[in-house]
């Protein structure tokens, strides 16, 4: 087997609109696609990063909370490539989100941050 590259990573939201808004407006995604399935009263909205890693956007009725601090087992956090990450962070401080201190990767030398997206997800800006 070859992995050449992440297709997707899917995320439910509790508040469709709220995220909808969060990873749009906020974080700039492309929508690519946004359908609503009545059969399971759920949205999925197909988003794209400028490198074109699709994230995918789902709304279920009262969908189960899960754990999802960095240090919960299972998926860690999601990852974002910026430019600049001081630049990043302050444009969502300017959006009222928390952002916590920058810090340096001991291993790249590399600038990196975490904030979270509505539902506390963790979220990683990290510098090119």
């Amino acid at each position: 087997m070859h992995i050449s590259g992440i297709h997707h990573v899917a995320i439910i939201a509790s508040d469709y609109q709220r995220s909808k808004q969060f990873y749009t407006e906020l974080l700039g995604l492309e929508i690519v696609a946004e359908t609503y399935r009545a059969e399971r009263d759920s949205y999925k909205l197909d988003l794209r990063t400028a490198d074109g890693v699709q994230l995918e956007l789902f709304s279920f009725p009262a969908p189960p909370a899960r754990p999802s601090r960095p240090e919960a087992c299972g998926l860690r956090h999601l990852a974002f490539r910026v430019p600049d990450v001081a630049a990043a962070a302050q444009e969502l401080r300017a959006n009222e989100i928390a952002v916590e201190a920058i810090r340096i990767d001991e291993f790249t030398g590399k600038r990196f941050t975490f904030f979270a997206d509505p539902d506390g997800l963790p979220l990683e800006l990290y510098e090119q």
